[in-house]
């Protein structure tokens, strides 16, 4: 068995998430269309086994997007992300611009880092083969990379020859988990992830990066799962935002959440959401550490 670690690294919003799903083949890492989606680590595990017993497990990690922060969450996130580049065997770079834009700081990173590199040119399938190509070159004539492959992560083209890539950094070692595992994390982070992403999905702009749940009750029966949430926001307006006009648009939240917590756990789930607010959460340091994210 050949064995690794990979960290997904990048900017915020390039897609890290939808290819880490990509790769395992289901729903591990919540996504949406805002930046910062990500603010824990999130490991996939990826086994394929091979004639004789032989194969690869690679565990690839989904990190937050790299970003100056503009609190201790951020801070947090970010920090997250550049330790993860040193502790892997391998980095997996996501972007979907030029190597002279936006990503010019995360280079500088990379630059630093001894293991193998790869990019991956993510939304090919939102460029014409013009811009693709110049986007191509400009990571190709940096030097860092191994190899430049473009992918979309959406509809899975080029997945599989980026993991094949990956696979040939791997070295002869034992598994790390069993081969029915997909994530290490509980179910119980899985479903408070779940909220989040509804929330995402739900609220305008200025919202969303301003919200955290946490569970307050978790309790299994034969056939139903009775869960218990939190949803933390930093404002009284945001709180009347997430509930809206009687109650609507928490009362949509909930449903999308239970509808995919179901299929996720195999059982009917009875959902309760509470919204409460916590001025400026994400610069203190008891809500971060009780959320999880100073850990």
């Amino acid at each position: 068995m050949k064995t690794g670690f990979v960290c997904i690294a990048g900017r915020p919003n390039v897609g890290k998430s939808t290819l880490l799903n990509s790769i395992i083949g289901e729903k591990i890492a919540i996504t949406a269309d805002k930046p910062q989606t990500t603010r824990n680590r999130i490991r996939g595990v990826f086994t394929e086994r091979g004639p004789g017993g032989n194969g690869f497990q690679i565990v690839f990690i989904d990190t937050p997007g790299i970003h100056k922060p503009a609190n201790k969450l951020g801070a947090y996130m970010t920090d997250t992300a550049v330790n993860t580049l040193r502790e892997v065997d391998a980095v997996l770079f996501v972007a979907d611009g030029p190597a002279e834009g936006r990503d010019r700081d995360v280079l500088q990173l990379l630059a630093g880092i001894d293991t193998p590199r790869f990019a991956a040119v993510n939304k090919i399938d939102l460029l014409s083969p013009e811009a693709f190509k110049s986007i191509f070159d400009s990571y190709a004539r940096t030097g860092f990379f191994r190899q430049v492959v473009g992918i979309s992560a959406r509809d899975g083209k080029n997945v599989g020859k980026l993991v094949e890539l990956i696979k040939e950094t791997t070295e002869e070692g034992p598994m790390f988990f069993p081969e029915d595992i997909v994530t290490d994390h509980p179910e119980r982070f899985i479903v408070a992830e779940i909220i989040r992403e509804k929330l995402l999905r739900y609220l305008d702009q200025e919202v969303p990066h301003g919200v955290a749940v946490a569970l307050e009750s978790y309790a299994e029966e034969t056939t139903l799962t009775r869960i218990g949430a939190v949803i933390y926001c930093e404002k009284k307006s945001h709180k009347g935002i997430i509930i809206g006009k009687e109650g609507r648009k928490l009362k949509g939240i909930g449903k999308s959440a239970r509808e995919e917590m179901e299929n996720l756990l195999g059982v009917k789930v009875y959902l309760e959401l509470w919204v409460k607010v916590r001025e400026n959460w994400r610069n203190s340091d008891f809500m971060l550490n009780s959320l999880g994210y100073n850990e």
